[in-house]
């Protein structure tokens, strides 16, 4: 019984001496005394009555952090180790104390603090020096770091602007695009105009856009609108960005069709779509090549430009573009026929007929050449007529209008000569011709 008792006293000191270890340390730390704090607890820590309490981590954090941002250490590797360990130690302790009962000690609570305030600093290094993944890094975990604080109330901010702009920045430029949208979006959705953010709703907006969310597309560009109303960058909607993120004709092309899917009758989307064949089939270098699927492509152009039209009436350039590209169109099938009939006259001797198939080329080319004047002629009547309803032109309308009338009058000539063994429908084109001659004489 007497060896039970002493072997018990013999113990119980020996909780007290580790307890009092622990204190003795924090002690020192309190009192700022870091390196023999630190020189102390390296040389308990193969305890495990130390390296098994909750407590000895925390203590750990606070005291190598606070070595971490000496200003002998934070610039210099042995200073990153000290970060870095501690950094361990931290998550060491919130794995043994989910509850993180020990982080408002008045004197623990400046491990979180200096471990905040170095990933801070040295991302800040490495921001200036445009390391941008190493800088991310970083400002990575001083985000979490600030954001413990914040939720523990041992920062008074209610968001840490600066880290979450400098982390989202350097996520950007290290090609994290992913991580700089989760930082950005919450500087967006608490407002953060600080000066030169307007980039940080820019980048939502085309984020989103890129990853196909159209709701999260519209919140960031109606934000940035009303944060910034003198932009322009805002006002541009998800057509102008489908077309203007692609570089080629085929990408722009599929990138709106894409958004037709969804909204068949959309006015510009479909006006764009219009204009981009038109631009496509009416090269303005001379001689460039036409697309193989030419005509398929033509006829999405009038569809298109035809949509355009029922979706915004009394507008004329859904039917200018389609009637220019008409009148393109005959005029070099008219250079085809002319060039034919020189050919023909050439090889033929006078007073001896033309061969068979010579003249069923003349035929085939004045008949497609009539029904490219043809297609021409419905949409330009239609651009005729919103001209004609207007109270006044403006000097590029009457200049359109002069066009418009000019061409048609040109088609009804035509009409009228194909139509000679008709002499009702020759005479009721020859009326049409007069009528737009009279017309094109009288915008002034």
């Amino acid at each position: 019984m007497k060896r039970l008792f002493f072997a018990l006293l013999m113990f119980i000191p020996g909780l007290l001496v580790k307890a009092q270890t622990i204190e003795t340390i924090k002690t020192k730390l309190a009192i700022n005394q870091f390196k023999a704090a630190k020189e102390d607890l390296d040389k308990a820590w193969s305890n495990p009555k130390i390296n098994g309490k909750a407590e000895a981590y925390i203590l750990k954090t606070a005291i190598y952090a606070a070595l971490a941002m000496d200003d002998a250490t934070k610039d210099t590797p042995a200073g990153e180790q000290l970060r870095t360990d501690a950094e361990a130690a931290f998550r060491k302790y919130k794995e043994m104390d989910p509850a993180m009962t020990f982080i408002d000690d008045p004197i623990y609570k400046n491990g979180p603090i200096n471990l905040y305030a170095s990933f801070y600093s040295a991302g800040y290094t490495d921001y200036t020096a445009k390391k941008w993944q190493p800088s991310f890094d970083k400002f990575k975990k001083a985000s979490e770091f600030s954001d413990l604080l914040i939720s523990r109330k041992l920062l008074t901010a209610s968001l840490d602007t600066n880290v979450l702009i400098l982390a989202g920045v350097t996520a950007e430029n290290s090609g994290n695009k992913d991580e700089a949208a989760k930082y950005y979006t919450r500087l967006a959705d608490n407002k953060i105009t600080t000066e030169g953010l307007e980039s940080v709703y820019r980048f939502l907006v085309l984020y989103y856009f890129g990853k196909k969310d159209l709701v999260s597309f519209e919140k960031y560009k109606a934000l940035g609108a009303q944060l910034y109303p003198k932009s322009e960058y805002f006002k541009y909607d998800k057509i102008d960005f489908a077309v203007g993120l692609e570089t080629d004709f085929d990408s722009k092309l599929k990138a709106v069709e894409a958004m037709l899917v969804t909204d068949p009758d959309n006015y510009k989307a479909n006006e764009i779509l219009g204009e981009l064949i038109y631009d496509t089939l009416n090269p303005k270098k001379e001689g460039a090549p036409l697309p193989a699927n030419a005509d398929e492509l033509e006829k999405k152009m009038v569809v298109a430009f035809h949509k355009a039209a029922l979706a915004k009436p009394g507008y004329e350039n859904a039917y200018l573009f389609p009637g220019d590209h008409f009148i393109n169109k005959a005029a070099k099938l008219d250079d085809a026929r002319k060039a034919h009939a020189d050919d023909m006259k050439a090889r033929t001797k006078p007073g001896t007929m033309a061969s068979k198939d010579d003249i069923a080329k003349r035929d085939l080319l004045d008949k497609e050449y009539g029904d490219a004047l043809e297609g021409a002629r419905e949409p330009y009547e239609k651009a005729a007529e919103i001209f004609a309803a207007r109270s006044s032109l403006e000097i590029r309308d009457k200049q359109q209008y002069k066009k418009v009338a000019s061409y048609l009058s040109d088609i009804y000539a035509f009409k009228k000569i194909q139509a000679k063994a008709k002499p009702a429908d020759a005479a009721k084109y020859a009326a049409e011709e007069k009528k737009w001659n009279d017309r094109y004489e009288s915008i002034k």
